[in-house]
C-alpha cells in the first residue's frame, strides 16, 4: 500500500481519552502536500476543526495534531493509525493533556467519493 492509496474522505467513530464508553463520530480527509506526507483535517461532531500533519509507512500511518479548544486553548496530539486495507483504518491517540491512563481510539471507513463532494464541517 502506497500513501496514494489512503487519501480520501473517510468516516470516523471514535472514543475519547477517558474512561467513558461515549462515542464521538465525523469526518477525516487525507491528502498529500508536495514532498508526499500526509495532510489531515479532522470535522468532529460537524463543529470541532482539527488539523495534522504526519507520514505514512509500511501501512502505519502517524499523524501529530493540533485543535483549539472553547477558550482558545490550542490542544496537541498524536494518532496512529494502522491501515488495515486502503478504506480502513484502525487508530489510537494521545493528547499532553488527555488523561494519561487511557488511549482515544478511532476506526476510519473511506467515503465513496465518486459522485458527491468531500464531507465539510
Amino acid at each position: 500500500m502506497t500513501a496514494e492509496d489512503i487519501v480520501g474522505s473517510y468516516h470516523i467513530i471514535g472514543t475519547n481519552q477517558n474512561d467513558s464508553p461515549e462515542e464521538y463520530r465525523g469526518t477525516l480527509s487525507l491528502t498529500l502536500d508536495q514532498h508526499k506526507r500526509i495532510v489531515a483535517e479532522w470535522c468532529i461532531h460537524d463543529n470541532q476543526l482539527q488539523f495534522g500533519y504526519g507520514f505514512f509507512k509500511d501501512n502505519i500511518l502517524v499523524i501529530n495534531f493540533y485543535y483549539y479548544g472553547s477558550e482558545n486553548d490550542k490542544y496537541k496530539g498524536v494518532v496512529v493509525y494502522r491501515c488495515l486495507t486502503s478504506n480502513i483504518l484502525d487508530g489510537f491517540w494521545s493528547e499532553k493533556h488527555g488523561d494519561l491512563d487511557f488511549l482515544g481510539e478511532e476506526r476510519c471507513f473511506k467515503i465513496d467519493t465518486t459522485n458527491q463532494q468531500n464531507p465539510t464541517c
